[in-house]
């Protein structure tokens, strides 16, 4: 099954929901940051979050980014996403090894520990929207239920989970967002409370071999889900030799000029993909003449 989004309203429109398969989306990272499986289980859900949030976009160049910050020993995480379906994203520390939680799972919300999360949406304006609250638990979907209703006040709940494989490879990813309407009626809170009450984990549902759309049936049990669309996802950074090149550029001729001045090739990292790009001193004077 590759990885998609779907998307679904439900009990006459009172409701909004989102659900994806993310398996592929998160080994890709995995392999490009060679995350420790606690790591990996962290960026993993911000990555399935960053994609279901970022479909919500209207633009097509519209970007969103999910900073998490934290004094735990993964530090941080930062992951962008846009309105397609393409997602990037890296932890500050990709090597952290803990012991399991006490319920023999991936502790998250050790690595993480305590801080902020951001959400920034950049619309094409002067100024991108920031919203920040405090994390809650450190486990990434508790934290994200808690600022849409903090900062968005949009009661909302958010599923997300990553399971490994005794190789340390993803075994399946994903994850689902519902949200409340503002005309939602009273009626429909409790129920759908007590449908989010029974579920198992998210990683339950997929490791069964449930689809998004299935998941979805299941939180919206007697709402009458209606699916609206359905778009692929997967890791994607859009850096290249020419962006790095014109970052070089746009730095200045005296700071080329240093750097060629200390005689050795230089090479620059991209966070999101970990990709390197070598500069030789012959290509450091080229950039130089290039300046303007």
């Amino acid at each position: 099954m590759k990885d998609y989004i779907v998307r679904a309203t439900a009990a006459g429109a009172q409701i909004r929901a989102f659900a994806a398969a993310t398996r592929d989306t998160v080994e890709a990272a995995r392999q490009a940051h060679n995350t420790s499986p606690v790591v990996t289980a962290g960026l993993g859900r911000l990555l399935t979050a960053g994609a279901m949030m970022g479909t919500m976009l209207k633009g097509e160049d519209d970007l969103l980014t999910l900073q998490v910050k934290g004094d735990g020993p993964m530090k941080g995480m930062t992951v962008t996403a846009d309105a397609n379906g393409h997602v990037k994203g890296y932890a500050v520390e990709p090597q952290v090894i803990l012991p399991a939680s006490p319920r023999g799972k991936l502790d998250v919300g050790r690595a993480v520990g305590s801080g902020t999360l951001s959400v920034i949406r950049d619309m094409g304006l002067k100024e991108p929207y920031v919203g920040q609250t405090a994390l809650q638990t450190g486990e990434i979907g508790d934290d994200l239920t808690y600022y849409f209703a903090a900062s968005e006040q949009v009661p909302s709940s958010v599923g997300l989970g990553v399971l490994m494989e005794k190789n340390n490879t993803v075994r399946c990813a994903g994850g689902f967002l519902v949200q409340l309407m503002p005309f939602a009626s009273e009626e429909v809170i409790p129920r759908l409370e007590k449908n989010l009450s029974g579920l198992t984990s998210v990683t339950a549902l997929l490791d069964c071999g449930m689809t998004p759309e299935e998941m979805l049936e299941r939180v919206l049990d007697g709402f009458d889900p209606e699916f609206t669309g359905k778009t692929g996802c997967g890791f994607f950074c859009n850096c290249s030799r020419e962006r790095v090149e014109k970052a070089l550029i746009s730095i200045g001729k005296q700071e080329l000029s240093d750097m060629i001045e200390e005689g050795k090739p230089i090479e620059i990292n991209c966070h999101f993909c970990n990709k390197n790009y070598a500069f030789e001193l012959d290509g450091l004077k080229e950039l130089m003449r290039r300046c303007r």
